[in-house]
């Protein structure tokens, strides 16, 4: 199985997206590019725009908790709870490292949570700048630690585990599942990864094709490399950029599944992981949305192509884990 060609009309916004691309360049006309702004206000109005995808909630259980870290800090978590639900998803939120939070992402989560039949886990780990590199991974699998150790919130849960993850949040999610593999620890059953960062190179089809945007560009993805691993010799480590990780390793994996956006800068590190997993004989699903950009996730509220893919999530959760 190869991954699919890009057609020059997957890279053409549907009507819909141009909709809401003119929309937003309206609505967010003279707001400024996050990236450039000192890293809290920068991190405030991403918060603050981001918050208009959040309204007309799925309604189901959500319980707010804490995790206390070795490092002496404590984790702010969200336990999301459908009807029926069986499992535990822990979701880990994009946002380059630097910005978002449980809050921006939570419609998104609650949608996987409805399409997976299952309880979703997020959490509001360090950021860089000010927590570069390992911050955010240690806190994400100092949650994962307190699943296994049945905190009070989660020892009803049951049923199959998985990571899932967006954009930076996927390789959050990929990076700690090569790290608890390198150490032995207790695996999920299966990972869910939307739109990752695997790579730091930003020579690739999609960063030269998609510089520019729109949406997320090469330049604001430079810019949230420097804040998460400000030294580009410290990129080649597989925990920083899991497409670094040795044959054995991404072989010894639990099944993943892939989706990527077709007008992303992105697009290229998921085509590169998944062509080089094909080659390891490894048969991941992967599932490319053309006429969408970068985020489109997030945008379920206006988006048809955002449903879709919770709902695709949500049967690949089911399927990998045999549920």
């Amino acid at each position: 199985m190869t991954v699919q060609a890009i057609a020059r009309s997957d890279l053409v916004p549907t009507e819909r997206m141009q909709w809401l691309l003119d929309r937003l360049a309206i609505e967010d006309g003279g707001l400024g590019d996050p990236t450039l702004l000192p890293p809290a206000e920068g991190r405030a109005l991403a918060e603050r725009t981001n918050m208009r995808w959040n309204s007309n909630l799925p309604e189901m259980e959500a319980a707010d908790f804490a995790v206390h870290a070795p490092e002496g800090h404590d984790i702010a978590c969200r336990l999301l709870s459908p009807p029926g639900a069986d499992g535990l998803i822990l979701f880990i939120h994009g946002g380059g490292w630097a910005f978002c939070s449980r809050d921006t992402h939570e419609r998104a989560a609650r949608l996987l949570a409805v399409e997976a039949g299952a309880h979703v886990l997020t959490l509001d780990y360090r950021l860089a700048p000010e927590a570069p590199y390992p911050a955010g991974l240690d806190d994400c699998r100092t949650v994962w630690e307190a699943v296994g150790q049945a905190h009070p919130h989660l020892a009803a849960c049951g049923g199959p585990r998985a990571f899932a993850g967006d954009s930076a949040g996927a390789n959050l999610a990929l990076a700690l599942l090569l790290s608890l593999q390198a150490d032995g620890r207790a695996m999920p059953d299966a990972a869910l990864l939307f739109y990752g960062v695997y790579d730091a190179d930003f020579e690739t089809r999609s960063y030269l094709d998609q510089k520019d945007g729109p949406g997320l560009t090469r330049a604001k993805m430079m810019r949230y490399w420097n804040w998460y691993v400000a030294e580009p010799a410290n990129r080649r480590t597989p925990l920083v950029a899991p497409l670094q990780a040795s044959d054995a390793d991404l072989i010894s994996l639990p099944p993943l599944f892939f989706n990527a956006a077709a007008i992303d800068p992105l697009r290229s590190d998921t085509e590169n992981l998944v062509r080089r997993l094909r080659s390891l004989g490894r048969t991941d699903p992967y599932i490319l949305y053309p006429g969408v950009v970068h985020g489109f996730m997030q945008m379920s509220l206006e988006l048809s192509e955002a449903c879709l893919a919770a709902t695709d999530a949500g049967r690949a959760f089911r399927e990998l884990t045999g549920t």
